[in-house]
């Protein structure tokens, strides 16, 4: 089984955020960090690994920098980074996004693509499953187990109130939940041995893509403005029975229209 685990760099937004007259972060300015769903997706990749002995290829879209984190990986286990990036790809969305990661998955090949449920920059959880859909492969989203059966793989999939177990084959895509596993520590020999590691680069010269459906020109969603939002530091402390102080709660929730 060739296994693909998808893998963001993104801003570690418990610091200063940052954005562009375009809407766009600017991430150069800003502290960056492996996104911690897709960490857990890594491992669920890694665990098959030590099951199954297959390898591990780990696939990034990001500007050059992000080839760090590829090597941290590496030094975890992964077997081989490839990091897919051009300046054409710059301001993508979502929906280009999925475009440019499926065009690279094909041109890599792949048998079960993992990746995080979203990524804390935009937390929209969609890049999964428009891969899948770019690709026409099957999807199965929030997973909280796999386990490899034969020729298929049993997916328990988390709903608000129960679990659904699926049985699925290769290839398809799978966005994974955080409780699925805990994200392994790097090896030492790992870590030693990175500089001596490569990273694979695919440009846009490498893929079939048209230049009008890709970036931020080819991005069907924009955003139009962006704000940090204002506390209004005014309260009012009040000492009421229950019964008053649970009505008068009410009444200022409907006030603010938020009941």
């Amino acid at each position: 089984m060739k296994l693909i685990v998808c893998v963001k760099q993104v801003p570690d937004t418990s610091g200063k955020v940052a954005v562009n007259a375009d809407g766009t972060l600017d991430r150069a300015s800003m502290q960056t960090i492996i996104n911690p769903d897709d960490m857990n997706a890594v491992e669920a990749a890694l665990a098959l690994k030590d099951q199954l002995g297959c390898p591990v290829i780990a696939v990034s879209m990001g500007p050059p920098p992000a080839a760090g984190m590829l090597l941290e990986l590496k030094a975890m286990g992964v077997d081989k980074a490839v990091l897919v990036s051009a300046r054409e790809f710059g301001g993508s969305d979502t929906y280009a996004t999925a475009t440019i990661i499926a065009a690279a998955l094909k041109k890599i090949g792949f048998d079960l693509v993992i990746t995080g449920r979203q990524a804390i920059d935009g937390d929209t959880a969609q890049v999964g499953p428009q891969i899948a859909e770019q690709l026409g492969v099957p999807q199965v989203s929030y997973a909280e187990e796999l386990k490899v059966e034969g020729d298929s793989v049993i997916v328990k999939r988390q709903f608000e109130d129960r679990y659904q177990m699926l049985k699925v084959k290769a290839p398809f895509v799978v966005t994974v939940l955080s409780q699925m596993a805990t994200p392994r520590y790097m090896h030492v020999k790992g870590i030693v041995e990175q500089e001596e590691k490569q990273i694979n680069i695919i440009n846009f010269a490498d893929l079939d893509l048209d230049v009008n459906n890709i970036g931020l020109a080819g991005s069907p969603t924009k955003v139009k403005t962006t704000f940090t939002k204002q506390f209004d530091s005014n309260k009012e402390v009040v000492e009421l029975p229950v019964e008053e102080a649970a009505k008068l709660i009410a009444e200022k929730l409907a006030e603010k229209h938020f009941i």
